[in-house]
C-alpha cells in the first residue's frame, strides 16, 4: 500500500499559520499579563530596571484603589474609584437597555416598513457612529448646561445613545431582514395582533443576534472616555476617567493605574464569558442562508 504524503507546501503553510496565530495571541495577551503583574508590584518593583519578573506580590495597589490606604510610601487620599464603578454600571447598563428597547423597534420599522427616505434615515443614524465625539461635544455641552443635564446620569445615558443606538439599529435590522415576512403574516392570519406577532414570533427568532449586539454595545459604552470626561464631573465620572486620574504632572502611579485597568476590564470580560454562547450564536446568526 502507498500512502500519500502531504506536500511540503501545505505543511509549511500550516506551520506559518500556527506561528502567526501565536504571535497575534502573544501581542494581545502579553500586555494584559504584564499589566496584571504590575498591579501586584510595590512601587519599588514597578520602577525597577531591568523589570522584575520574580517579586513579592502585594495588594497595596488595590488597597489604595478602593480604600486610599497609606502603605508602602503612598499617601492616604480618598478614593472615588468605587463610585466610578457604580456610575459606569448605571450609565453603561442604562444606555444599553434604552438602546435595546428603542433600537429594536426602530430596526423593525426600517426593515419592514416602506416609506420615503427610509434608507436616508438609516444612514443618518449610522453617521452618528462615524462622526468623532469631539465634533458634537461643544453644542451638546451648551445644551446640557441649559437643560440641567450636565453631570447627571440621565444626561450621560442619553449621549451614550450615539454609541450604542446606531450599532443596535443596523445589526438588528439585518437580522430582521433575514427572517421571512411570511412568518409574521401567518401569525396575523391566525389572529395575532401586530404586537403579538412581533413579541411571540419575530423577537424569539432574533433574540440571539439581539443579545450579541447588546453585549457589544455595552462594552463600547463601558469603555467610552470622552463623554464621561467632558459631560460629567466627580459625581458621575466613569471608570475610564477615574483611571486617568492616576496620571498627574508630578508623577504616574503605575501600580495603582494597572490595578484600576484590571478592575475596569474584568467585569466586561466576565460578562462576555457568561454570555459567550449567545454571543457566538448571535454573531453567526443569518450568516448562512438556505
Amino acid at each position: 500500500m502507498h500512502f500519500k504524503r502531504p506536500g511540503w507546501g501545505k505543511t509549511l503553510g500550516a506551520i506559518g499559520m500556527s506561528l502567526g496565530l501565536i504571535l497575534v495571541l502573544a501581542f494581545i495577551v502579553l500586555p494584559l499579563l504584564w499589566m496584571l503583574l504590575m498591579s501586584f508590584k510595590s512601587r519599588t518593583d514597578v520602577m525597577a530596571i531591568p523589570p522584575k519578573i520574580v517579586f513579592t506580590p502585594t495588594l497595596v495597589n488595590y488597597q489604595r484603589l478602593f480604600f486610599g490606604t497609606q502603605k508602602a510610601g503612598y499617601d492616604a487620599v480618598p478614593s472615588d474609584f468605587p463610585r466610578a464603578m457604580v456610575n459606569t454600571i448605571i450609565i453603561a447598563g442604562g444606555a444599553t437597555l434604552l438602546s435595546v428597547i428603542t433600537g429594536t423597534l426602530a430596526a423593525y420599522a426600517l426593515a419592514r416598513l416602506h416609506f420615503k427616505g427610509r434608507d436616508f434615515m438609516a444612514f443618518s443614524v449610522l453617521s452618528f457612529r462615524f462622526s468623532p465625539a469631539l465634533s458634537i461635544i461643544l453644542p451638546v455641552y451648551a445644551i446640557y448646561r441649559r437643560l440641567g443635564l450636565y453631570n447627571t446620569h440621565i444626561g450621560l445615558i442619553l449621549i451614550y445613545q450615539t454609541i450604542s443606538l446606531p450599532l443596535i439599529i443596523w445589526v438588528v435590522r439585518s437580522y430582521i431582514e433575514s427572517i421571512p415576512v411570511d412568518l409574521e403574516q401567518a401569525a396575523l392570519v391566525d389572529g395575532y395582533s401586530w404586537w403579538g406577532a412581533f413579541t411571540r414570533i419575530l423577537l424569539p427568532l432574533i433574540a440571539p443576534g439581539l443579545a450579541a449586539t447588546s453585549v457589544l454595545a455595552f462594552v463600547f459604552c463601558w469603555n467610552n472616555f470622552t463623554f464621561g470626561l467632558l459631560l460629567g464631573a466627580a459625581e458621575t465620572h466613569t471608570l475610564t476617567v477615574a483611571t486617568s486620574a492616576f496620571v498627574s504632572y508630578e508623577q504616574v502611579l503605575w501600580g495603582v493605574m494597572a490595578a484600576a485597568s484590571i478592575v475596569t476590564i474584568l467585569p466586561a470580560m466576565v460578562f462576555i464569558f457568561l454570555v459567550q454562547r449567545w454571543l457566538i450564536r448571535g454573531l453567526t446568526f443569518g450568516a448562512v442562508k438556505a
